[in-house]
């Protein structure tokens, strides 16, 4: 009997991926688990490398990049787990995490998600948690931010223990899949970028707690796929943005971030290329 699903979702991650299953390999010893990698089509042969260095895994190849949460939902079709873990392929387990989600979660059954601590490859402390997407969540994040960037910040102290938050950073998530199943998964609208604050979101929603949790850790090396395919990332951040602010949030916060990106984005021709400053003008004008 599995246990635990756990999910990845690869584009193009050659570079990345492979480690990420090794780093599983050498640390998951305890908990009966499968591994599931859902290939977007990627080009540079990565599937092949997971098909031929991992038999055991479950690969499903898909014949075009739909996105991080349509993938992520193809793999939980498949899964047999009672829980789900989903993964970035660029994150690396240093430990067996598995024993103590799973504990946590059968401990306390009003949690629906768990998030754990991500860490930078030196050790330092990522950004693993955010407030509720909101015009006010954006100051709380902005300032969230400016905080973890200051030197003199005490930024380790706010995430020294567990607690209860709006929104895990999706790079690595803990579900129950009669949750995740219940909730038909992601928002495939989202093709990448909130898609876990739209599931958060949701499963607060219906009453179930998301919870921080640094008693585990998992590394994130950060930025790999947008890296890969960089301008229609930065478009798809902001149709995503759009898109959740429509589902969730009222009329006058649509209106105020409509007026703040087209502001943005006319001051700031300059940071980036002219036609993805037409494009993401003409999706918020829209």
């Amino acid at each position: 009997m599995v246990t635990v699903s756990i999910i990845l979702v690869n584009y193009n991650g050659g570079e990345v991926v492979i480690d990420c299953l090794h780093s599983l390999q050498a640390t998951l010893q305890t908990i009966s688990h499968e591994v599931i990698v859902v290939d977007n089509a990627s080009t540079d042969r990565s599937a092949d490398r997971v098909e031929k260095l991992f038999p055991e895994v479950q690969l499903l190849r898909q014949s075009q990049n739909r996105g991080f949460g349509t993938g992520n939902n193809l793999g939980a079709s498949q899964a047999k787990g009672e829980f789900l873990l989903l993964l970035n392929t660029d994150t690396l387990l240093t430990s067996d995490i598995l024993p103590h989600l799973v504990n946590v979660m059968q401990q306390d059954p009003t949690i629906g998600i768990i998030g754990p601590q991500l860490l930078n490859p030196d050790g330092g402390l990522q950004l693993s948690t955010a407030p509720e997407i909101s015009i006010w969540g954006e100051c709380q994040a902005l300032k969230q931010n400016l905080d973890y960037r200051s030197p003199h910040h005490r930024f380790w102290q706010q995430f020294a223990e567990v607690q209860e938050v709006d929104i895990v950073i999706g790079a690595a998530l803990f579900i129950r899949k009669c949750l995740f199943e219940a909730l038909t998964g992601f928002d495939e609208a989202f093709f990448m970028y909130f898609e876990e604050s739209d599931l958060c979101q949701r499963v607060r929603a219906r009453g179930w707690k998301v919870i921080y949790d640094p008693s585990v850790a998992v590394i994130h090396l950060g930025g790999y796929s947008v890296n890969k395919v960089g301008d229609r990332l930065r478009f798809e951040y902001r149709r995503s943005q759009l898109h959740y602010y429509q589902k969730h949030r009222p009329l006058w916060e649509q209106v105020v971030l409509r007026f703040y990106l087209v502001t943005k984005f006319a001051c700031s021709s300059l940071c980036s290329s002219q036609s993805v400053n037409l494009k993401v003008l003409r999706l918020v004008l829209d």
